[in-house]
């Protein structure tokens, strides 16, 4: 099986900006990753590949260089049949979440996506707070934004839910969707056209899978009914996987995620919550706790019902978590350069005694 990259996002702005390497390395895109292996779309087909030491290297001292799903890498074929990849090609967007270790470190959970879709079901009842946290992550990552509303042949008025839903998602585009049933499907399809990356994001039995098998008109992904009992879905993907749609471009599914945490996303929680940061801009005080202060845009809104208490505490929970996160990398970064200047100061004592 053959590949036109082209069609999954290779452009003449890629070939200006190669590395200099010899005729051995060939672009490829990365599919999947397993273990610090991962699988390459060349343009004469998938391979799998290894990590070569440049790469390892600068992974050591940042884990988010690690190559990722969507990826563009320059790949060598050795003469005893090993592969490798030599080198990750710099990411145009990328989508990053904290990850639990006490580094606060990120992860990069997927690369190079032109649109970041955030799903969600419409049954049960969309979890607002949720497709915030993840409409931030959206913004963030530098790719457009959209919401994906699915299942919504279970509803009776699925356009009543999304605009509602809008309110809560300014600036961004919120479809309704039935992979079932093929609704909504002729507004998606544009966004996984030749050269373009749909990026899935969203819960365990949202229907991320069943769509992406929609959008390729085969079931390239497994799939699992929801439980009855509660509405959730058990996770069937359990990696992420750039999947090349025939005809078209490529969408990326990811596992359903149960919590995502937020890294650096200031600007990505002020691109997804435009109305509180237009209120906030409007206090009198740029200082303003929004509690007893004159002339509060913020607590005037919510009197008068323009903000709901929700959105208001939604916001302040994400900007808690950012700030805190903020804090802790600034914490780690400076002990690691008091440890460095220790070091330092170790190596000149010993060299003058």
């Amino acid at each position: 099986m053959t590949f036109d990259l082209a069609s999954l996002g290779w452009d003449a702005a890629y070939s200006a900006g190669l590395p200099a390497f010899d005729a051995d390395v060939v672009p490829g895109r990365v599919a999947r990753v397993d273990r610090g292996v991962c699988t390459v779309l060349c343009a004469d087909g998938p391979v799998r590949a290894s990590l070569a030491g440049a790469v390892l290297a600068a992974a050591s001292r940042d884990p988010a260089r690690l190559p990722c799903a969507g990826d563009w890498v320059l790949v060598r074929a050795w003469p005893d049949d090993r592969v490798t990849i030599e080198a990750v090609l710099p990411r145009r967007t990328a989508i990053v979440r904290r990850t639990a270790d006490k580094d606060s470190s990120g992860q990069v959970l997927a690369a190079n996506l032109d649109v970041a879709a955030v799903v969600e079901p419409l049954e049960p009842a969309p979890d607002v707070g949720r497709v915030e946290r993840l409409l931030a992550l959206a913004w963030d990552s530098g790719a457009r934004p959209l919401v994906l509303l699915t299942k919504c042949d279970t509803v009776p008025n699925p356009a009543a839910v999304a605009e509602d839903l809008a309110r809560s998602a300014p600036g961004v585009e919120v479809l309704c969707v039935s992979s079932q049933r093929g609704t909504g499907l002729d507004q998606v399809r544009p966004l996984v056209a030749a050269g373009r990356t749909l990026g899935l994001l969203g819960p365990s039995g949202a229907g991320k899978s069943t769509l992406v098998n929609a959008l390729a008109g085969a079931a390239v992904m497994g799939t699992r009914a929801v439980r009855e009992s509660d509405g959730k879905g058990r996770h069937m993907t359990t990696y992420r996987a750039l999947i090349p749609i025939p005809g078209g471009g490529a969408v990326l599914d990811t596992p359903g995620m149960r919590q995502v945490g937020l890294l650096d996303g200031a600007e990505g929680l002020g691109q997804a919550f435009a109305d509180v940061a237009e209120l906030i801009a409007a206090c009198r005080f740029a200082d303003c706790t929004h509690q007893a202060e004159p002339n509060c845009a913020v607590r005037a809104a919510l009197e008068s019902g323009e903000l709901s208490p929700r959105r208001w505490e939604s916001w302040q929970r994400l900007a808690r978590e950012i700030a805190y996160e903020t804090r802790r990398r600034e914490s780690r970064k400076a002990a690691v350069e008091r440890a460095r200047l220790k070091q330092h100061r170790v190596r000149d004592t010993s060299r003058h005694t």
